[in-house]
């Protein structure tokens, strides 16, 4: 996702060694930006963007975006208001996510801290299902995994959505790619089912699909670009995008 106000991090950590050590399982898909005519546009930001000109925004082609909330069981993005309903204001589709810390809470304490501060969900057509952000650990290159068993991992997630859904109904978006996938949950095929993909992948020719997921719903290809933040595309169409967020 896009850098917050915490220490730097940048998620090129999370696609470019999917891109030099990604072992080719999965479902491959199809090559881009071939596959991307069409499709609708968006973006994800965090308080790295601060005050975002959203009517820019939309000029540009943004059709969709998702916006830190929370991290961890404490933090919450200073300017979350102006992002989430500046969105809305300028016609964009909008959604949370939360950027999870899985050493420093449970699944369902992060989970519910994220829907008190803006994670939650109604069927209004222009509100994303809440998105799981969960990838190498940015503060601890040793611990990249949290200190966490890929089972206690699996775990962790389950436990965070199950408490989305609890509150919201709907089952969280969950933000990998295939190496993170592989190396902290060994490669559960335990999601892909009921939970949407948002798929980091940067490369055309690199990648597939983790275990469970027969298609990614949507795809982040850049960390820069027109739009603010990183560059984000739906699998689908404008009408499809909008039924997904109805529910």
């Amino acid at each position: 996702m896009a850098r917050g106000s915490k220490p730097s991090r940048r998620r090129a950590r999370l696609v470019a060694a999917s891109m030099a050590t990604l072992a080719l399982g999965g479902t491959a898909f199809l090559e881009v930006p071939a596959s991307a005519a069409g499709k609708p546009k968006g973006h994800d930001v965090s308080s790295h963007q601060k005050n975002v000109n959203w009517s820019g925004a939309k000029n540009k082609g943004a059709r969709f975006v998702y916006v830190k909330a929370t991290e961890s069981h404490t933090y919450r993005n200073p300017y979350f208001a102006q992002q989430y309903d500046g969105a809305r204001g300028a016609g964009i589709i909008r959604g949370a996510y939360h950027f999870a810390l899985p050493h420093k809470s449970s699944g369902t304490e992060q989970a519910a801290h994220f829907l008190r501060n803006g994670g939650g969900w109604r069927p209004d057509g222009w509100t994303l299902p809440p998105a799981l952000d969960i990838e190498y650990n940015p503060y601890d290159e040793k611990r990249k995994c949290y200190g966490l068993s890929k089972d206690a991992m699996v775990g962790w997630i389950r436990a965070f959505s199950a408490e989305v859904k609890r509150q919201t109904g709907r089952r969280p978006v969950i933000y990998t790619n295939h190496d993170w996938w592989k190396t902290c949950t060994g490669d559960s095929a335990a999601f892909g089912s009921n939970h949407p993909l948002w798929l980091a992948r940067y490369s055309a020719s690199a990648g597939s699909l983790p275990p469970g997921w027969s298609f990614w719903t949507f795809w982040q290809y850049d960390d820069s670009g027109s739009l603010p933040g990183d560059q984000n595309l739906f699998n689908g169409s404008l009408s499809q995008l909008r039924s997904f967020a109805r529910g």
